[in-house]
């Protein structure tokens, strides 16, 4: 009996502080606690109104940039970004505003997905950068995912969580820890997104 080879989830976020990115880890160590399944951790690069300002190619710290190949290649994608007034960052936005070649191609179509955020406020935008996160996904074809109230710490966080998508409270400065609660549902939400991408593999 053949081994069926691992499925690739890919865990594509913004990060300028560190916050969503911490998310981000979270949730591939909820992936790659489902057998048969690995987690790849992606970036963009930031977006600059002074047109001659430049990212390097490689970035100084965490993941690598996304490439098309990535988008490509996943079996599933978990989507980060820290909010901008309710909505997520322009470097992520940028980035899938460039992706209708997959878009026609229907790399992503059917293929399961989730979101995730960080704020510097409690009540910053959570929920509306989440559903904005959303909205692209849609146009792709993805099968979308929430965190479930039979995730027991969704009840009682007080720190970040919600329905739409794991967040976290990470204060105006970064100075709000990361805490067990958000920890808890990122993990969650990775495990829920590499089970569908399992699920969906065995009933194709």
């Amino acid at each position: 009996m053949n081994k069926s080879p691992p499925l690739t989830l890919l865990i594509l976020y913004y990060s300028r502080h560190g916050a969503t990115r911490k998310l981000a880890e979270a949730i591939a160590q909820g992936v790659e606690s489902v057998s048969g399944c690995d987690a790849r951790l992606r970036t963009v690069p930031a977006v600059s109104a002074v047109s001659e300002a430049t990212e390097p190619d490689i970035p100084a710290e965490g993941a690598p940039y996304v490439e098309a190949i990535d988008l490509e290649q996943c079996a599933g994608l978990a989507l980060g970004s820290p909010t901008r007034f309710g909505n997520m960052a322009s470097a992520m936005k940028y980035f899938w505003d460039g992706t209708a070649p997959q878009w026609l191609a229907g790399a992503l179509s059917g293929k399961p997905a989730c979101v995730f955020t960080s704020t510097g406020s409690l009540h910053g935008g959570q929920e509306s950068t989440l559903l904005s996160m959303m909205l692209p996904l849609m146009h792709h074809g993805m099968l979308l995912l929430g965190l479930p109230y039979t995730e027991a710490a969704l009840m009682t966080t007080a720190s970040g969580g919600t329905p739409y998508g794991a967040s976290h409270w990470a204060g105006l400065n970064g100075d709000q820890a990361f805490t067990d609660e958000s920890r808890t549902l990122a993990v969650a939400l990775g495990r829920r997104l590499a089970q569908t991408a399992v699920k969906l593999r065995e009933s194709a």
